[in-house]
């Protein structure tokens, strides 16, 4: 494994985990040429899943994509790395359990959002508001209203 900061390829590992799942191990790194820390994920490689768009363009499946619209929405929340991280991983395992080869991007969008609105509400809204394409400002009333009915149920 190369450092993601000196790009040196001697490291030693200081710890391993299993995710909550199981599929996943974190393991956390050590550069021995510039003593930095970095984690490293290993999973298991997965048959390609296509995503099918609104317009039914099929295009493949990018986790860093995925996880840079759930990191924005979770920009400047109290949500760790590791529950982002355990966000992905639940989706994904949803998609690879339901589906063969295809998704709807509005499933994909769906499981996140239920996944985002059990680690925070704002979060949720935040991704809701792009997935969904709010026009104004009562689109977000609608969906806070929602949000609240859920909570109260």
């Amino acid at each position: 494994m190369r450092c993601p900061y000196c790009k040196g390829d001697n490291d030693r590992v200081i710890d391993s985990r299993a995710n909550q799942d199981g599929f996943v191990i974190r393991r956390r790194r050590e550069c021995l040429d510039c003593n930095r820390r970095y984690t490293t994920y290993e999973r298991v490689e997965e048959a390609t899943i296509k995503i099918v768009k609104k317009d039914g363009t099929r295009v493949p499946y990018e986790r860093e994509k995925l996880k840079s619209g759930i990191e924005k929405a979770c920009w400047k929340r109290p949500i760790s790395d590791d529950t982002i991280e355990s966000i992905l991983v639940t989706v994904e395992n949803r998609i690879h359990a339901t589906f063969e080869n295809e998704v709807n991007s509005k499933q994909l969008g769906e499981m996140v959002m239920d996944q985002l609105r059990q680690a925070d509400h704002v979060a949720f809204v935040r991704f809701a508001s792009v997935y969904r394409e709010f026009k104004d400002v009562s689109d977000f009333v609608d969906e806070l209203r929602l949000l609240r009915q859920t909570d109260e149920q």
